[in-house]
């Protein structure tokens, strides 16, 4: 009996009282990897708060659309991006009875010099470029050659064609020389397969041995536009040469120029095409339907600075950010023996990704460059107050707070650095994890499992 109450007693010692079974045992667990769990509440928080990332690109390309509208309202009314396509003699001729085609003659030789003055016109807060032009485009036209019999071509009718795409932007009366006698432009043209927009004037043409000749020619052009400037190359041999104060140009198109000087007060550019390095003839007709501009070049006048440009590529570094200074705070955990709440990981995550929204707002208003100062000033200021208000530690608060301005210095490197910002990021996450396994060595993991 003795035996039997001794062994009674001895169940009674380890049977759970009721509602509290198996419970020290998951305490055990709870407490025995603690940390471990706290890292997946943190890898989750990071991953959470994308979610107002991605809200932040949403928003960029909201007020970006802002800004292409206001440029769009701008540009309707000062001009939009000008290419100028010509002069070409269009005549036309009786393909069949009863029915016209056009042969089209392009010049031997074309050459345009012109000026560009850009200026910044605003719309609220918003601004875009647009320029003023004086062009001067001269050249000759050889004795026209055609397969086409000429009691076919109704030579009277001969025209010289310019294409301009918008026909707004057009400041002056333009004046054509030939062969030393002026004749005046009538807007329209005589074929829109040809232009979709332009201006023409008829000519006498002259027969000689060689066939009917136009002569020479000196066009003087005023042509307002916006962002950019084009040119088609439609003469066997075509030379361009453009001067402006614009310190930031973009040579795009089919061809760039053979000799171009940039500097801090603007830029000279010279291209010279020839007829060899386009697919259409000097003479054809419309029944060949060729494209005339598929061979155009010239200019972008670029914004240097593109803040809605410049926030996004920041935003694709918000993880890199979040993800470090959490990092950050878990090992002062873990090493320090201090506790963040996972509220507090939440608040400190808002105020990083506030940021982003402060750097877009400033930088609607100011240069990027100072807003993006700014911005991080006024985020590293609240985080490393609230560090230090949590923790009782202004010396904790302070390494946090440097840690965020090295975080932000070399993002901003990386940033501006275009051409390199591939490989600066590669070597700057290659010597954080170069630094975070240096300082994750001195944390006893087998003593925090032991002791907890």
């Amino acid at each position: 009996m003795e035996h039997q109450h001794l062994a009674n007693a001895g169940q009674e010692s380890h049977s759970p009282a009721p509602g509290e079974d198996f419970l020290p045992e998951k305490n055990s667990f709870m407490k025995r990897y603690a940390y471990a769990i706290k890292a997946v509440i943190i890898g989750f928080l990071v991953l959470v708060l994308l979610i107002p990332t991605a809200m932040i690109m949403n928003l960029i390309r909201e007020r970006e659309q802002r800004s292409d509208e206001a440029t769009a309202e701008i540009s309707s009314k000062w001009g939009e991006a000008q290419t100028l396509t010509g002069p070409i003699i269009i005549i036309p001729y009786v393909d069949t009875p009863g029915h016209r085609a056009y042969a089209l003659f392009l010049p031997d030789k074309l050459n345009i010099n012109g000026e560009l003055l850009p200026e910044m016109r605003h719309r609220g807060i918003y601004e875009t470029v647009v320029y003023s032009s004086h062009l001067q485009v001269s050249g000759n036209f050889a004795p026209l050659t055609t397969d086409i019999p000429a009691d076919k071509l109704l030579i009277n009718e001969a025209v010289i064609a310019v294409g301009v795409s918008d026909m707004r932007g057009i400041s002056n009366q333009p004046n054509m020389q030939l062969n030393g006698k002026d004749y005046l432009f009538s807007p329209g043209v005589t074929i829109q397969s040809v232009f979709n927009n332009g201006m023409q004037a008829r000519i006498p043409l002259t027969k000689t041995d060689s066939g009917w000749t136009a002569g020479d020619f000196s066009i003087n052009l005023d042509l307002r536009g916006s962002g950019q400037v084009h040119f088609s190359p439609v003469g066997k041999t075509t030379q361009v040469n453009i001067t402006s104060n614009w310190a930031n140009p973009q040579f795009d198109g089919q061809f760039l120029p053979v000799k171009s000087v940039v500097k801090s007060t603007g830029f000279t550019a010279a291209w010279q095409v020839s007829h060899l390095n386009r697919n259409f003839p000097q003479s054809l007709t419309t029944k060949d339907e060729v494209n005339l501009r598929s061979y155009d070049f010239g200019i972008k006048l670029f914004l240097p600075v593109d803040g809605y440009q410049q926030s996004t590529r920041a935003v694709k570094y918000a993880i890199l950010i979040i993800g470090l200074s959490f990092l950050v705070f878990y090992f002062i955990e873990l090493l320090q023996r201090l506790y963040v709440h996972p509220l507090q990981y939440i608040l400190i995550g808002f105020a990083l990704v506030l940021f982003y929204t402060l750097l877009i707002a400033l930088a609607e208003q100011l240069n990027f460059g100072i807003a993006y100062l700014i911005a991080s000033g006024m985020t590293i200021a609240l985080v490393t107050a609230y560090t230090a208000s949590i923790f009782n530690n202004f010396r904790v608060g302070s390494g946090i707070g440097g840690v965020l301005v090295i975080l932000y210095g070399a993002i901003y490197v990386i940033l501006r650095a275009e051409d390199l910002s591939l490989l600066m990021g590669s070597l700057g996450l290659f010597i954080i994890l170069a630094i975070v396994m240096f300082f994750s060595r001195k944390i006893k993991w087998q003593e925090l499992k032991g002791n907890e």
